[in-house]
């Protein structure tokens, strides 16, 4: 049985938006800035091959495509071109921005994750 914290059923994210939304199918509305989204690139060349995944500040933040991986994540490529980040469902839910997942006043910080 999919687990529905980590089963999408809509992905937003308009033309020139900075942030996209995902509906998932346990209620859950997340918040993804793009911001968020390009400093934690899951991909090799961003994080190398440690346990943990860290925020990397730059790049240009705007979304080019977003397409589906099979039934497990999304592949995002960036307007500068870096198009090698595969976004899993699980990795996305835990990167959620929203109020709910992350209190106002640790939005700011851009903490050292475990690789997921």
């Amino acid at each position: 049985m999919a687990d529905l914290r980590t089963t999408p059923t809509a992905v937003r994210s308009p033309f020139r938006a900075t942030t996209t939304e995902i509906d998932w199918a346990d209620g859950h509305k997340g918040i993804y800035p793009h911001e968020i989204l390009r400093g934690y690139c899951p991909c090799a060349g961003c994080q190398g091959h440690s346990g943990s995944v860290r925020f990397l500040a730059g790049g240009d933040t705007s979304i080019k495509t977003i397409e589906p991986v099979g039934d497990y994540a999304l592949h995002l490529a960036w307007g500068d071109g870096h198009d090698t980040g595969i976004y899993t469902f699980r990795y996305l839910r835990a990167l959620c921005q929203c109020a709910e997942c992350v209190p106002a006043d640790r939005r700011d910080e851009r903490a050292e994750r475990q690789r997921l």
